[in-house]
C-alpha cells in the first residue's frame, strides 16, 4: 500500500522525501513500512531530494523571478534538507538575481506609468520584497528601470513636439 501510494504520488511532479513521508502518515501507513518504502526509494533514485532541489530552483528562479531568500524558503517548506537546499540554492548568483529582479520591475513598470515616481517606487519595492530580494539590490534595480522609463517618455514627447511643429503650415 505504502509503495503504491508513493508511485503514485511521484507520477505526477517529483517529491521530496518529507512530501512522501508527510501523505503516507497522513494516510496512517505504519512508520517502518514508511521508512523502508521511502529508503527503498531512495536507494533505487526515485526520490532524490537534491536533483529535487536543483530542478526546483531552476525552474521558480527562472519562472516567477525568485530570490535565493524566497527559493530557500520555499524548499525548507517542502522538508529538503537546509545543506541540500544552500548547495541548490547556491547555482543562483548574484547576477542572475540582478537579471530576474530588473526582468520583474521592466515587466510591471509599463502599467505604472500614470502613477507618481514614489507611488511606484513603493509597489516595485514591495513586489520584489514579496520575491525576497533585499532592499538595497530592490531599490537599486528600481530605481534605474523607472530612470530609463522616464527617460524614454521624455524622448517620447519630445517627437511628439517636434512632430507638430513640422505638421504647422
Amino acid at each position: 500500500m505504502a509503495r503504491a501510494l508513493c508511485l503514485r504520488a511521484l507520477t505526477g511532479a517529483p517529491k521530496t522525501r518529507q512530501q512522501l513521508a508527510d501523505l503516507l502518515a497522513q494516510r496512517d501507513i505504519p512508520e517502518d513500512a514508511a521508512t523502508t518504502v521511502l529508503d527503498r526509494f531512495t536507494e533505487v533514485g526515485l526520490i532524490d531530494d537534491a536533483a529535487f532541489a536543483r530542478a526546483w530552483v531552476n525552474s521558480r528562479q527562472a519562472g516567477r523571478g525568485l530570490a535565493r531568500r524566497a527559493l530557500s524558503a520555499e524548499l525548507r517548506a517542502k522538508g529538503v534538507d537546509s545543506e541540500v537546499a544552500a548547495e541548490a540554492v547556491e547555482m543562483v548568483d548574484d547576477e542572475d538575481e540582478r537579471v530576474a529582479a530588473r526582468r520583474l520591475v521592466e515587466r510591471r513598470a509599463g502599467s505604472m506609468r500614470r502613477l507618481d515616481r514614489a507611488t511606484a517606487t513603493r509597489r516595485l519595492m514591495g513586489m520584489l520584497a514579496r520575491k525576497g530580494y533585499n532592499g538595497g539590490l530592490a531599490a537599486a534595480v528600481v530605481r534605474e528601470v523607472l530612470d530609463e522609463v522616464g527617460a524614454a517618455e521624455e524622448a517620447d514627447e519630445l517627437v511628439v513636439e517636434y512632430d507638430q511643429e513640422s505638421a504647422l503650415p
